[in-house]
């Protein structure tokens, strides 16, 4: 009988523990509390190895916040619905990523960083902006994609991507920051995307000029 080969995993990397400990230590103390050596100490590095790997506090922060901030990506590949109902599908299926990801702990740990922050250090909420700003871009351009293909009626695709989040998040994010409620499940995320997505076809009819699904397919086959 052969032997099953025990895989051990090695020891945390410093930039990994370094980057946990900041985490930790901003969300305990606050930003302008958190002393390097709380940090290094708590990483079990010295100040040299931390200022070695990262330069500064600021430039730590900004790494914390890059971190999480990641998670809160949208796949950059979506499918072009065809008609409403594909339309929906999309919406929904793009809305419940944008909730899984953004309600995650260490996501609204790092929003409430942000908020806790900001007059002290502005570089939190700047970097956590340009998370928030990927996401409005990845709705914009899909709504302006089934503008321009007649499944939606006239509007800025701006707007009609900051109504579309509105309608998706409601008071959620609220209660979150507030700590009056915890992250949603998958049940409560698929039917608020579901919802959201129905609402927004609602508020956003197709043009009654527009191609029929089968003229789309045909203009697009040629």
């Amino acid at each position: 009988m052969k032997k099953q080969a025990i895989v051990e995993s090695g020891p945390t990397p410093a930039r990994e523990r370094i980057l946990r400990a900041a985490m930790e230590s901003f969300m305990e103390h606050g930003y302008t509390q958190a002393s390097t050596l709380k940090i290094a100490t708590r990483a079990q590095v010295s100040k040299r190895e931390l200022y070695a790997l990262f330069g500064s506090k600021q430039a730590m922060l900004a790494a914390c916040i890059a971190d999480r901030a990641g998670r809160m990506r949208l796949p950059g590949q979506l499918p072009r619905p065809s008609d409403r109902e594909e339309l929906a599908t999309v919406l929904s299926g793009l809305g419940a990523t944008v909730l899984r990801e953004v309600s995650d702990p260490a996501v609204m740990a790092v929003f409430r960083l942000a908020i806790t922050e900001a007059p002290r250090a502005p570089e939190v909420a700047a970097t956590l902006q340009t998370a928030r700003q990927a996401i409005c871009t990845t709705v914009r351009e899909i709504l302006a994609q089934t503008q321009s293909a007649g499944l939606v009626g006239a509007g800025a695709p701006a707007d009609m991507a900051g109504r579309f989040l509105a309608l998706l998040w409601g008071d959620l994010m609220m209660g979150m920051l507030l700590r009056l409620r915890t992250a949603p499940g998958a049940k409560e995320i698929d039917e608020r995307a579901r919802t959201a997505a129905a609402d927004f076809l609602r508020l956003y009819p197709q043009p009654a000029n527009a191609p029929t699904a089968a003229a789309r397919r045909r203009a697009a086959a040629r």
